[in-house]
């Protein structure tokens, strides 16, 4: 097989130049972080989960008319995906109180917000991804007027569909980031959703039991990360019922 150039190497995912012009191949590895990668470890089958998981959202959205960068799945932990310009934002959307929000504003973790709150962080991680304002992103030319709108309704539109999603199999969907790239179709430009929605993106909690299915059984210690993603994934259709712990593991 011939070597592929690599484009970019980041905390969970590698890219990787595509095969035809203006594609690139997301690569899902099992390496986990948390607190700005203070925290670490590889879980087995993670990036296979995540790859599978991602699709199923991804496909989803381009069902309804939402725009995304995902073709087609390449193989367990490999996706062909078009090549943006991506956005320098974390796009925050929350439906409940937890995490950050919890700490900053002395909300208690899993209270309902009034409607869906939006929040946007620059993407720095020396930094640590700060909060920043529509004012900021304006100021320093992220992102403009129009975009900003623009990146509002997908936001939304990104949140009713996972909202519902989750709800018909029975787990809350209490926050999730995502990102958002520029593509040019010749002088026009298209803004889409990129990177990926995973339950490493997303805060997903049992709605009987308040289990949490995401990330933070990684950041908190609270079991094994992997029957979390893998109960998610068995949920939504996405693993056979009889596969709920490590996922089959091929490259």
């Amino acid at each position: 097989m011939a070597r592929r150039k690599k484009i970019y190497e980041g905390k969970a995912k590698i890219l990787y130049e595509g095969p035809e012009p203006g594609t690139i191949v997301q690569y899902f590895k099992d390496d986990a972080t948390a607190f700005n990668a203070e925290k670490k470890d590889v879980i087995d089958g993670k990036g296979v989960l995540n790859n599978r998981l991602s699709e199923f959202f991804m496909i989803g959205l381009t069902q309804i008319g939402i725009p995304n960068h995902f073709i087609r799945r390449l193989n367990m932990r490999e996706q062909l995906v078009r090549n943006c310009e991506i956005v320098p934002l974390e796009v925050i959307v929350r439906n409940y109180a937890a995490g950050s929000m919890s700490k900053r504003l002395g909300i208690a973790e899993g209270t309902q917000l009034p409607r869906p709150i939006v929040e946007y962080c620059y993407k720095d991680d020396s930094l640590g991804d700060p909060l920043v304002t529509e004012e900021h992103i304006a100021a320093f030319g992220w992102a403009s007027q129009q975009d900003m709108d623009d990146i509002l309704s997908l936001a939304l539109r990104v949140n009713d569909f996972m909202s519902g999603v989750m709800l018909a199999v029975g787990i809350r969907l209490v926050d999730f980031k995502i990102e958002i790239g520029r593509v040019f179709e010749g002088d026009y430009q298209r803004l889409i959703v990129a990177d990926e929605i995973s339950p490493d993106s997303c805060r997903l909690w049992d709605i009987e039991t308040g289990q949490k299915l995401d990330k933070d059984v990684f950041r908190r210690d609270l079991g094994s990360l992997t029957d979390a993603y893998s109960e998610v994934a068995r949920r939504l259709g996405v693993l056979p019922s009889n596969n709920v712990t490590k996922p089959t593991l091929i490259n």
